[in-house]
């Protein structure tokens, strides 16, 4: 498997081989369950399951179609349903487990999840505007100002930044170090920051493209530490 299904629990700190103090994001990754596979085509997908829902509210809270899936399959209902690849010469079998230890220490992962919200938002907290003069007689210090003319072409560019909402946008974070697996208690330690508020749901996909300008750049430092050493 290539990808797993998890849920951010919040952020911590914890010291690398280096002894460099480094922020870290703790996730919750899996165990989640087989439901669907698609061996043909182009890339190789597989569904997967994760987070059960709370007792007795199944059948209140999923949908129908799902539910009828879930019996169909004889599995528990699960809240978080997504498909992933997988780059296996087997089919995984449906009903199987997919846990944390498809990673291992060093790896390079991509995090999908949903920003924040934040809201209906003006001008200089969506885009960072400057805004205008804050002397004496201004009258316009976070206003959008003019937004086109009236004249040729008389009319609006689209993507002009205007004030509207902000965040739960759909967003991934590439290239992450997984620093710590602990297939145990399903966790998975990653460094830097992930996208999302704490409990947010995470898809977590192996990284095609490991980010070689940080890799160089990272290891100039430690050169220079060997140096002043």
């Amino acid at each position: 498997m290539s990808g797993i299904l998890g849920r951010k629990l919040g952020m911590s700190q914890m010291f690398d081989s280096a002894g460099t103090r480094v922020s870290v994001t703790l996730i919750e990754a899996g165990p989640c369950l087989v439901l669907k596979s698609y061996p043909k085509g182009a890339k190789q997908k597989v569904q997967l399951g994760f987070d059960d829902y709370p007792k007795d509210s199944a059948d209140k809270k999923c949908k129908k179609p799902q539910l009828g899936m879930f019996a169909k399959l004889k599995l528990k209902p699960k809240r978080f349903i997504k498909e992933v690849q997988f780059s296996q010469d087997t089919t995984p079998a449906v009903g199987s487990e997919v846990k944390a230890d498809i990673f291992k220490e060093g790896d390079y992962i991509n995090i999908t999840g949903t920003s924040i919200g934040k809201g209906f938002q003006g001008g200089m907290k969506r885009w960072n505007w400057t805004g205008g003069g804050k002397s004496h007689g201004s009258t316009s210090h976070r206003q959008p100002g003019s937004i086109g003319s009236n004249t040729y072409p008389g009319r609006v560019f689209k993507g002009h930044h205007m004030p509207g909402h902000m965040g739960n946008k759909r967003i991934t974070v590439k290239n992450l170090k997984v620093m710590r697996v602990e297939p145990k208690d399903n966790l998975l330690v990653v460094r830097g920051a992930v996208v999302g508020y704490d409990s947010n749901y995470l898809i977590m996909q192996k990284s095609n493209k490991k980010d070689v300008v940080h890799v160089q750049l990272t290891s100039a430092k430690a050169a220079k530490k060997d140096k002043k050493k």
